[in-house]
Order: structure tokens, then sequence, then C-alpha cells
């Protein structure tokens, strides 16, 4: 009978802890988070996922070209990411199916770690099969290496994609101001749909 109070007692000290971590996060990121980070109207958000696309289309040779081939392309123009030990990250953008918009998402994630301030960057999520969009459509809360795995686009020695990558029927990149980010994950990601 003791054993099962204190295996109660740590359960429910266990849930306690887990809602003061998620309290806290959500705090910090309210402190932290950069002025200009608020939630988007549609046309704020179609304005800067155009610009995301241009900018990526510009900088990474052969990546319009996965666009027109992909099921779907997920962007998010600006994902801010800012902490102090706890850190956290929100972006809110669109997913276009044949080149229209077809809904509207946010992402966020926390972490743990080493980390002081804050900076922002740009992702596109290609789904290259159909049912790869299909059952990130399916699902409410689409958890990044839970719910699908999302390869990350590196660029080869001539500039272009490496189209080794391109087999994975989720793909991703990352970037920012000055091109392509590498040794990031998106790993621990929520995506869900967001009315605008």
């Amino acid at each position: 009978m003791l054993s099962g109070t204190s295996e109660g007692e740590n359960m429910l000290s266990s849930r306690f802890r887990s809602s003061n971590s998620a309290w806290l996060i959500v705090l910090l990121w309210v402190i932290t988070a950069p002025p200009n980070c608020k939630a988007a109207t549609r046309e704020e958000i179609n304005a800067g996922v155009n610009r995301a696309l241009t900018q990526l289309y510009r900088t990474v040779p052969g990546s319009r070209g996965l666009a027109r081939k992909a099921a779907g392309v997920l962007v998010f123009p600006t994902i801010y990411k800012a902490g102090f030990g706890i850190g956290g990250e929100y972006g809110e953008g669109a997913l276009l199916i044949a080149g229209r918009t077809r809904g509207y998402y946010n992402t966020i994630s926390a972490s743990i770690g080493f980390q002081f301030g804050a900076q922002a960057r740009s992702v596109v999520i290609m789904f290259m099969t159909r049912n790869a969009l299909a059952g990130f459509r399916r699902k409410d809360g689409w958890k990044v290496g839970v719910d699908g795995s999302v390869a990350l686009v590196t660029v080869g020695l001539g500039g272009s994609v490496d189209t080794n990558q391109i087999t994975s029927p989720i793909i991703g990149f990352m970037f920012g101001s000055k091109g392509l980010m590498y040794n990031l994950t998106l790993e621990g990601s929520k995506i869900s749909r967001i009315s605008r």
C-alpha cells in the first residue's frame, strides 16, 4: 500500500514538473521573443512565403525544379529562435500544393542546453510523394522525427543540390541571409494547422 502511494506521488510529482517546465518555456518565450514575432495575417504569411521561395531558388540551384516535382511545399518564412539556457522556436507559414495555398501552419519546439540570444531562419519542407503529403495533412500536430523524418538537403561541390538526398519522401531546406545552414536539425519540431 505504501509503495502504491509512493508510486502515485512520484507520478503526480513528475506531471507537476512537466507542467511547470512547459509553463517556464512559454514564460521564457514571452520574455525573450523578438518584438516582431507575432501572429501574422494571411497576406503577411503569403508575402513571406513568396520572399522565402525566391531566396531559396536564387541561392540553391535545382531547388525550383524540386519544388515543381513535390506533391506539396510547406514554407516557414521566418522561424524565430530565442532563449537563455532553455530555448524555444516559433514560426508561421503556409502549405502550397500546385503553387496554391492550401492551409496555414505554425511550428514550435523547445530545447534545453547552452543557448543565448535570438536568431531567425527560413525553412522549406518538400513532400516529394503524395503519400508523404497525405500523412502530414492527416495528422494534427505532426512532429518531425516521430510522424515523419525530414532529410535536410545539402549542396554539393558544384553548388547545386546533392541529388543523393532526393530519394527521401520528405526533404527540407534551412537557410538564412547567408544561404543554407548546416549542422542544424528539425527533430522535435511540432507542426500544427492554424486558422487565418
